[in-house]
């Protein structure tokens, strides 16, 4: 499997090192002396290379002159994840069925920027973490657990019955998202960019919620909503934190 990009590769190098097998630098590559100095003390080769080499290498891929091989993307069991969740009130995002590449490293890269999650994804009818995915995150996989299972239904039973609030994002019928107060811990349900989510999870859901629209007829991207989403149920849950700082200060 291989990086693209600076920011995919120095994220690797700062938060899992062991996992690069060698790093390619297109000649004249200006921050060449940053990448040395991080690779060195792991033994990580280092090649310069020529841009036409780095261009056949990458195919139409935007590589801003890096390239790294590293290891293929480690998934976290659910049930570790679950754990860490409940302990550190992470917030679970389950997947159903998701397809584009692209969408899915737009999520990753907005989870990881605003923190506190862990996604689920679907062993079957869905992308997992590959090269492009790993592309568009920019790096948020370093700071973003993900996992994988054979049935999202079964996971999702499984984080009810653990005191999780399953909450699922639709595109229209749901509670506004400006009105609802989200019970946590919270699992955020998204579906796939064309069926939203299926009956047979929809089953499982707890709430439905919908972002409100100026216009009937749009609706926002799987990301953007996604994006969204977890911005809000952040805001809820840091709120409620700082309230019961309070509480406990004047106590």
């Amino acid at each position: 499997m291989r990086l693209f990009g600076k920011n995919s590769v120095i994220e690797r190098l700062r938060h899992d090192p062991k996992g690069i097998r060698k790093i390619y630098l297109e000649e004249g590559f200006l921050d060449k002396g940053a990448i040395y100095k991080k690779a060195k003390p792991w033994n990580i080769p280092i090649h310069i290379t020529t841009q036409s080499r780095i261009i056949k290498t990458a195919g139409n891929k935007n590589t801003q002159g890096i390239i790294a091989d590293v290891d293929d993307f480690s998934y976290t069991p659910f049930e570790d994840m679950l754990d860490i969740a409940l302990k550190k009130k992470y917030t679970l995002v389950f997947l159903d069925e998701l397809n584009d590449p692209q969408n899915l490293g737009a999520m990753i890269r907005s989870l990881a920027c605003l923190g506190h999650f862990g996604l689920v994804l679907p062993t079957h009818k869905s992308v997992g973490i590959t090269e492009t995915v790993l592309r568009i995150a920019s790096g948020g996989d370093c700071h973003l657990t993900v996992a994988k299972v054979s049935n999202i239904s079964s996971a999702i039973r499984i984080a009810k019955k653990a005191g999780v609030q399953i909450v699922g994002a639709v595109v229209k019928g749901g509670q506004s998202l400006e009105e609802v107060n989200f019970s946590f811990p919270v699992g955020l349900v998204i579906g796939s960019e064309q069926k939203g989510i299926r009956d047979v999870v929809r089953a499982h859901l707890d709430m439905e919620v919908t972002i409100p629209m100026a216009a009937d007829t749009l609706s926002f991207n799987v990301a953007h909503a996604t994006t969204i989403f977890a911005y809000e149920i952040n805001r809820q849950k840091n709120q409620n934190r700082r309230q019961r700082n309070q509480t406990s200060s004047r106590d």
